[in-house]
């Protein structure tokens, strides 16, 4: 695309149209609503706890009780739907994460109240194992450590048909474990659970902003110096991430997403340009609690940042936004 005319200043003044705010506003090429916000939060067994995150400032662990209290409030603020993490309890981590598929597990129970509870608010469910492995990996291991695909994925099979007979509305594997949308798919089709919507984490980064996230749900002690980096994407490849995104969509994939957020803002781009398909992205953990650390200190001015940040995103060509200024956006977005 050319931006050559033939007139040139003065005829051309670019900041005639910013003089104003109507007329900024009606040449406004994106706009940021509730509708495009995901609230990522963090669900715990018992009754009446709230547990602090020390590395995410205002960001609390709940119990079933007081999340479906937020759950309510989330709905009413105009967010569609809410990602729920689990954080499970040291005593039912194993090797080979059979929790994550149990009928009575924190996540199935959580998805049961909230569906009953707030039944218009959708409701997605993290899968992946390592809130349930001991060694912190999202995958079973073999016994050098590394973690196997196939194996891997006859677990999350299970895992995502327990999510969706509990009543999740999206299951969104973060695994990155090869093929396997594609089998979920299969097994969802297979229990008629036809309009169970999958939401891939497709290009996912093997990234270190997630060092919060860890803390949050009590993998990060489990992982101990490990990484990812043999499932996770190199941070310094895009061409692969589309690779990674058309083989998720012709898997069946209903929504793609890539994480992290802001660090990634082109592969954002890209994906939405080239495949044209709902594209989603993650403001994870570490940019969360970078911009809360500037907030604390004074350095950047907390209500503007958020939003800008958030617009960005939108700007960038994410139909949605996961992120844990959910609710404080959608306040913002209200006055």
């Amino acid at each position: 695309m050319s931006f050559m005319t033939t007139r040139q200043f003065p005829a051309t003044r670019m900041r005639r149209m910013r003089r104003d705010d109507f007329s900024r506003r009606l040449m406004r090429e994106n706009t940021l609503t509730p509708a495009d916000l995901i609230w990522p939060v963090f669900v715990l067994d018992g009754e009446q706890r709230r547990e602090a995150v020390p590395s995410m400032p205002g960001v609390e662990r709940l119990s079933l009780d007081l999340l479906i209290e937020e759950a309510r409030e989330a709905r009413d603020l105009g967010i569609p739907a809410m990602a729920l993490f689990p954080v499970v309890d040291q005593s039912l981590k194993s090797e080979l994460a059979e929790e994550a598929y149990s009928a009575s597990g924190l996540v199935q129970r959580s998805v049961r109240a909230l569906k009953d509870a707030v039944p218009e608010l959708g409701i997605i469910t993290d899968v992946a194992l390592d809130p349930y492995t001991s060694h912190g990996q999202d995958g079973i291991i073999d016994a050098a450590g590394y973690v196997l695909n196939d194996r891997t994925v006859e677990t999350l099979l299970k895992q995502a048909l327990s999510h969706a007979e509990a009543g999740a509305d999206v299951v969104a594997p973060s695994d990155m474990m090869d093929g396997r949308i594609g089998e979920i798919r299969q097994v969802l089709e297979q229990e008629h659970l036809v309009n169970t919507r999958i939401m891939a984490y497709s290009a996912k980064y093997a990234s270190h902003y997630y060092g919060p996230f860890r803390d949050a749900v009590g993998s990060a002690a489990n992982l101990g110096k490990a990484d990812k980096r043999t499932y996770q994407m190199d941070p310094a490849n895009g061409e692969e991430a589309l690779h990674e995104v058309a083989l998720d969509l012709a898997e069946g994939a209903d929504m793609v997403m890539v994480k992290p957020g802001m660090p990634y803002l082109d592969v954002v781009r890209r994906v939405k340009d080239e495949l044209k398909v709902p594209t989603y992205a993650y403001q994870v953990s570490g940019e969360y609690a970078m911009h809360m650390a500037a907030f604390e200190n004074g350095w950047l001015e907390a209500d503007a940042v958020i939003l800008e940040s958030l617009l960005c995103f939108k700007r960038a060509g994410a139909d949605g936004v996961l992120t844990y200024f959910a609710k404080r956006a959608a306040r913002l977005l209200a006055q």
